[in-house]
């Protein structure tokens, strides 16, 4: 029980650790450590009510990562093409690294606005990108919202083991 005591905590921290890191599914991570030191408790601590609701709240950062990323760019007048540009450039940064997760959403927004139709004078290039920097905003604020979710979810798995 002790070593899934230790997996269970090695997957905690490493999910905490890809809350930043784009190449770690941070929340599923923290989830799964967490699914698994229910299981090695017998779930007499933790029970179903719980573990729903830490399954709810890992569901919920999925959809947090790609609505925040396209809610920045929608905030400063970003066409489809260029939050469309916006998701893919997030999902083609998450295989490039941590710099991929800045750099992906930016350009990928910044070529969906170019592609758009925006001119390549200095108006349409300022435009895309301000399109591209509230594109990388959104992700920011994405990354606090799955800090403080995955916050709560080791306050509520805490909460149901020591009550």
């Amino acid at each position: 029980m002790t070593l899934l005591y230790v997996l269970a905590a090695l997957l905690v921290l490493v999910g905490l650790a890809g809350i930043l890191l784009p190449a770690l599914p941070g929340i599923p991570l923290i989830f799964a450590g967490l699914l698994l030191a229910a299981f090695a408790g017998g779930f007499e601590q933790v029970g179903a009510g719980t573990l729903v609701a830490l399954a709810v709240l890992t569901l919920l950062s999925v959809a947090v990562d790609f609505w925040a990323t396209a809610m920045g760019a929608k905030r400063v007048g970003a066409s489809k093409l260029a939050i469309l540009g916006a998701v893919l450039g997030t999902l083609f940064g998450l295989f490039m690294g941590p710099l991929g997760l800045f750099v992906g959403p930016f350009l990928g927004a910044l070529a969906g606005e170019l592609l758009h139709g925006r001119r390549l004078d200095q108006a349409g290039l300022g435009q895309a990108t301000r399109v591209g920097f509230g594109t990388w905003m959104g992700i920011v604020f994405g990354i606090a919202l799955k800090l403080m979710l995955a916050l709560a979810m080791l306050g509520l798995f805490a909460w149901a083991w020591w009550n």
